[in-house]
C-alpha cells in the first residue's frame, strides 16, 4: 500500500499516509528513488532496483538498499538545489523521513522497552527485505538501451489471483510502468507482456528458500526473452560483464 500511495503525486493525504506506511520500514528513500529514480532508469545499469542475470537474492538486497539511499538523496538534493531551499532543513523529504521512522522506533520504546524496539526494527528489516525480494522479481536480468522508452517487455509480470490480491495488483507490472498514476484496481494484463513462469509470491518463496532452481527457472525465461522480445541492441547489452554477475 505505501508503494501504492506514495505514486499519487497529486493527492497530499494518500502521499502523507504512503510516506508514514513506508516509516514503519525505515524506508522514506524509496518514495522518492522509486517513483523519481526506478521508473525512469528501469532496466539500465544504474537502476538499483533492477537486479542483475545471475545475482543472488541476498547481493541484490544490500546493493538495492544502499544504492537507493544514495540515488534518493542526489535526487533530493537537485529538487533543494532547483528551489533555492536549504540542506538542513524540514524542506528536505528524507530528513522528515528519518524523522517518522525514529518517531515509531521511539514509540516501540515506550510501549515495550528494549524487546518492543528490537522487535520493531528486525520486523522492518524483513519487510524492507521482502520489498526488495519482490523488486528482484519485477525486472530481474531485463535490460534495456539508455534513452529508449520503458516497454511492456521491460517488467516480468503473472495473472496469478493470488499474488494480485496480496500484492494489489503488482504483478501486472508492465501496466504499472506503462501508466504508474493507475489506481492498483486499474491495472490491467498487457498484450504481449513477458510473464514469471509462476505467480509473483510463489517466485518470492523460491528465491528466498530454492535459489538454485529460481536461477534454473529464469535462465530459461531470459533466453525467451532474448529470443521474443528483446532488440538487437538490447541482446548485446544483455551479454555485457555490467549486466551479468
Amino acid at each position: 500500500p505505501g508503494h501504492e500511495l506514495t505514486h499519487r503525486k497529486k493527492d497530499k493525504f494518500d502521499m502523507f499516509i504512503g510516506n508514514w506506511m513506508l516509516a514503519f520500514s525505515w524506508d522514506c528513500a524509496f518514495a522518492i528513488e522509486h517513483v523519481y529514480g526506478h521508473h525512469k532508469n528501469v532496466g539500465l545499469s544504474k537502476d538499483p532496483a533492477t537486479a542483475k542475470r545471475g545475482e543472488s537474492l541476498y547481493s541484490f538486497i544490500m546493493r538495492a538498499i544502499y544504492k537507493e539511499q544514495i540515488v534518493a538523496w542526489k535526487i533530493e538534493m537537485a529538487r533543494l538545489k532547483r528551489r533555492n531551499h536549504y540542506f538542513l532543513s524540514f524542506d528536505n523529504k528524507m530528513i522528515i523521513g528519518y524523522f517518522r521512522s525514529i518517531i515509531i522506533t521511539v514509540l516501540a520504546y515506550y510501549i515495550g522497552g528494549i524487546i518492543g524496539m528490537s522487535t520493531f526494527l528486525l520486523c522492518a528489516i524483513l519487510a524492507k527485505s521482502l520489498l526488495e525480494t519482490i523488486n528482484y522479481s519485477e525486472h530481474y536480468g531485463l535490460v534495456r538501451l539508455k534513452g529508449e522508452p520503458v516497454c511492456t517487455r521491460h517488467s516480468w509480470n503473472s495473472n496469478h489471483a493470488m499474488s494480485g490480491i496480496m500484492l494489489c495488483n503488482v504483478n501486472r507490472h508492465s501496466s504499472h510502468h506503462h501508466s504508474s498514476n493507475l489506481k492498483f484496481w486499474e491495472l490491467d494484463t498487457l498484450p504481449k507482456a513477458p510473464m514469471l513462469p509462476h505467480g509473483y509470491l510463489a517466485m518470492l518463496y523460491i528465491a528466498i528458500f530454492l535459489p538454485f532452481l529460481y536461477h534454473r527457472m529464469m535462465a530459461k525465461k531470459l533466453k525467451e526473452w532474448d529470443i521474443n522480445y528483446a532488440s538487437e541492441e538490447e541482446k548485446k547489452i544483455a551479454s555485457m560483464p555490467t549486466f551479468i554477475t
